[in-house]
This record gives structure tokens, sequence and C-alpha cells, in this order.
């Protein structure tokens, strides 16, 4: 797997570099026969310095995309900043690994941090009906990949139903967790339970409904529900869950997705381990969830805070506050 990441990264980077090389020779050759035609060389010099100066800022400031290769031919794209221990970031439903933007450099500044897209979102390749996998099983070969023996990880909504199986089947791998707005999925079938005719006919309905209904007005209805269901900053993650939304394919409405969690396989494996692995489960205030997590009961180190003033998108909507209550809990 370390072999094909490296030969996908350096095949990007040589395009991306190309690309710019290109660029730069064209507007030089250009603007050279300009300042030729006053004889003026000492422009010629500002300018070769001007544009290789403005050349090596472009490539140090725009992200540079990885790819890791995983099981039927897809890839899983990833950025990372920083050193140190490793803390990777999990995202969210219908969102990309830019929903960690508020907290991406910050983390950078403490920790080797790493954003991900999964598979059928963001920059990841697209899922394949009928071909089944996880996204933890994804996780653990960008881990693996990466050489990384164990981590931070911090899910948030659907991030957190990955990072649920992972504490569950591989604790081993987690140095801390932190469960924002999800967990482990122990009400839906893992894929020791294929679906049946019975699901079949149901997502084949549901599939139905929602071509009539149209999949820009599912989406907005959707991020009508996220933006709402906030805090009195509610309004300000609008645009860039728009942006994160209007641009996600909507495959996974569309079509018949596999067991992509091990749910209540991972219910199972997590109440007979009971890991002590240190778990951190957030909550925005917004979201009303009362009473004591069923996760309590077996996880010896388990702590439990509610974000004042937000809802699910509590790292968008409180980004300061939810770095700070992160990174204390990770120990910085």
């Amino acid at each position: 797997m370390t072999i094909n990441r490296l030969i996908i990264n350096k095949n990007n980077m040589r395009g991306q570099y190309f690309k710019k090389l290109l660029g730069f020779i064209v507007i030089y050759s250009y603007l050279r026969k300009v300042f030729n035609r006053n004889n003026d060389m000492k422009k010629i010099r500002n300018l070769i310095v001007i544009t290789i100066s403005a050349l090596l800022v472009a490539c140090a400031t725009k992200p540079q995309y990885n790819y890791v290769k995983v099981t039927g031919g897809g890839n899983i794209c990833y950025e990372e900043k920083g050193k140190g221990t490793p803390l990777i970031l999990l995202h969210g439903h219908s969102l990309d690994m830019r929903m960690w933007d508020g907290q991406f450099d910050e983390f950078a500044k403490h920790y080797r941090t790493i954003r991900l897209d999964f598979r059928g979102y963001g920059k990841s390749s697209e899922q394949i009906e009928g071909f089944q996998f996880t996204h933890v099983d994804d996780l653990i070969t960008l881990m693996d990949s990466l050489r990384i023996a164990r981590a931070n990880i911090v899910g948030l909504s659907m991030g957190g139903f990955i990072a649920g199986d992972l504490l569950a089947m591989h604790p081993e791998r987690i140095k801390k967790c932190v469960l924002a707005s999800g967990s482990i999925r122990r009400g839906s079938k893992g894929p020791s339970e294929p679906m049946d005719s019975k699901e079949h006919s149901k997502r084949d309905a549901e599939i139905k409904a929602l071509s009539e209904k149209g999949v820009d007005v599912m989406k907005s209805e959707w991020i009508d529900a996220l933006v709402n269901g906030g805090g009195s900053k509610r309004e300000s993650i609008r645009k860039p869950l728009g942006k994160m939304i209007g641009e996600w394919t909507a495959w996974q409405p569309q079509n018949k997705e596999a067991r992509l969690y091990y749910a209540k396989d991972a219910w199972e494996q997590l109440t007979t381990k009971r890991p002590k692995t240190p778990v951190l489960m957030l909550h925005g205030e917004t979201e009303n969830k009362k009473g004591m997590p069923k996760e309590a009961f077996y996880l010896p180190n388990f702590t439990r805070y509610t974000l004042p003033d937000c809802g699910h998108m509590m790292n968008m909507e409180q980004p300061e506050a939810f770095n700070s209550v992160v990174l204390k809990f990770l120990g910085r």
C-alpha cells in the first residue's frame, strides 16, 4: 500500500508542478518579448525574480492532496500537516474534509494532523453499488499506508459512527477518541447481515421517491435542517455547508449502499472488550441530548461534555470553543 501511495503522490505532484512551470514559461516568454522592445534587461531580471517568487509561494500555499489505494480499485484522498502524535479528523455525511477548516491549522500546531475524504465524498473515488467495504477498513488502510500504529481520532456525525467502529473493532489503534454528535450505530445492521429482499424493496421505493422529489430539493432541505438546528451563530455555517453539500454527488441516497458501518457487530465487540481508551463524547447544546449514553457503561475512561450555543455541526458553528475542549482532552 505504501508503494501505491508514493506512486500516486509522486505523479500527482509532478502534474501540479508541471502545470505551474508551464504557466511560468508562457507568461515569462510573453513579457520578455514586451520588455525586449525597449532593451530593458534590468526589468527582465526583476521580472524573473518576481515570477519565480510567485511560483514558489503558489507551490507552498496550495494544498497538496495525497491518495491511498483501497479495496475495489478505489482511492482515498487525504491532506496532512504538522508533526508529532498523529491526529485524524473524520468528516460527516454529505460533507468532506473541508468541514475541518476551522480545526486543521490549529490542531497542526500540536499534532501531525490528517484529514481525509471517505469513499463517495469529496476528492475520493465514488462507491460502487454491490461492492462491500466499510469506512473504518478504509481508515485502517490509510493508517497502515502512513505507518501510523496509533492515533488520536476525532469524528463528527458520520465520522463519529466510523470512530465508534474503530474504537470497538480496533481499540489498540486509538490513543484518545472524540465522538462528536455520533457514535456506534448499534441499531443498524452490519456486514454480517446482508440486505434482504424486504430491504431491497424499501430502498427501491426510497430511491424512486427521491427521483420524483429531486436531489436539489433534498439537498436544500438538508442544509436547512443542519443550519436551523444550531445556536446563535447558525447562519455562519450556511455558506460553507452549502458549498460542500452542493458539490456532493449524492450517490448514497440515489443508490443501494453496502453495509458501511460495523454497527451492531461493533456494539457487540465494544460491550465485550470494554476498551480502556479515553473517550470524550460531545454534543451541541441545541441537540438536547438527555440522560447518560449507553457507551458510558462499557467505557471505563468515558467523559461527556455539552458544547454551549451550538447544534450538530458544532465544530463549524463554534470552532474556537470546540478546539479548546478537544485540545484540552487530548492533553494540549
